[in-house]
């Protein structure tokens, strides 16, 4: 599982650098989340593998901070990336004429530095809070550290700062999620005033994929943190967990490329450059065989000319005597 979503996730990165047919907007916001997915899953899957392999199922204090900081930046970046998104969407399909002002390079960059920004800053504004918990001596930091199994764990006082961690959560959550509602909300005023069946159909086909991930990411968000912390159990929140640092960045190459026509044709093209590549470089032998068979069919064929010729000159002679 960890090899396929490395495996997609690098395939699509590759594809959309390698085509310049897909160098806009929408495929540079989806290479993006293809590598944030990435970095999502190297946050969690490395140390399950090396603690599976020692049969050691803890962690260290300092190890848990990196890998809760890392985690909570990756998972609101990939929040806020889905909104970034569905905004663009909403231009192309809702202000076609306008999309390559409103959508330029630079608005591009600076939508996605915001959002880098912001998730960053966001994680060490509740990383740095857990620093200060102190654990029961009965109680082993397990190896993946989300913040409700800390909370869980901890034996200091976490009342404040359950309070400031569901008062960011719900901001940040909620700005992301009403700009994805009001996008689509656009976007469904749109389609419903086209008149052909075709032309909505193709319409909502550029939305499908989108509205599958951001589907599943809250989905599973909504699972695991959207309940009260004396109900949560450390067995389902952790399987829960792993849905969406594992499941959800393996499917996301797979909802893009097989609902994708072009990024279909680019996986394909990319393939086949592989090949060519490989072809070039493992066979240089063979194609210096080859060349050498064409050069000689080619002489051959030029003294069959010449000799084509010079039966004909003869020709001629004896029937003009």
């Amino acid at each position: 599982m960890y090899l396929v979503t490395l495996l997609g996730n690098l395939l699509i990165i590759l594809a959309i650098g390698s085509d310049h047919h897909l160098h806009t907007p929408m495929y540079f916001f989806l290479a993006n989340l293809s590598f944030i997915d990435t970095c999502f899953t190297c946050t969690i899957v490395p140390k399950v593998l090396t603690n599976i392999h020692t049969q050691n199922h803890t962690i260290s204090h300092t190890g848990c901070l990196l890998q809760m900081y890392f985690f909570m930046a990756l998972a609101l970046l990939d929040d806020f990336l889905l909104a970034v998104m569905a905004y663009d969407r909403y231009v192309a399909i809702c202000l076609p004429l306008h999309y390559a002002t409103i959508m330029g390079p630079q608005r591009c960059l600076l939508l996605v530095a915001t959002s880098w920004l912001c998730s960053n800053l966001l994680a060490i504004s509740l990383t740095l809070p857990t620093a200060q918990f102190s654990f029961c001596a009965s109680h082993s930091i397990p190896y993946f550290c989300d913040v409700p199994l800390l909370l869980k764990l901890t034996c200091s006082d976490t009342h404040n700062f359950q309070v400031l961690m569901l008062t960011k959560a719900v901001v940040s959550g909620m700005i992301s999620l009403t700009c994805i509602l009001v996008s689509y909300g656009h976007i469904m005023y749109t389609i419903f005033r086209i008149s052909s069946a075709g032309g909505k159909h193709k319409v909502f086909s550029t939305c499908g994929s989108h509205l599958a991930v951001v589907t599943l990411f809250y989905g599973t968000l909504f699972l695991v943190y959207f309940h009260p912390s004396s109900s949560y159990s450390a067995t389902s929140g952790v399987a829960v967990s792993v849905i969406y640092t594992m499941v959800t960045p393996m499917l996301n190459p797979f909802i893009y490329s097989l609902r994708n026509r072009d990024m279909k044709g680019a996986l394909w093209r990319l393939f086949d450059l592989g090949k060519c590549y490989a072809h070039y470089r493992v066979l240089p032998q063979t194609r210096a065989r080859d060349f050498e068979t064409l050069s000689r069919f080619y002489l051959s064929v030029t003294n069959f000319e010449e000799l084509k010729n010079k039966m004909n000159v003869q020709l001629t002679s004896r029937f003009t005597d």
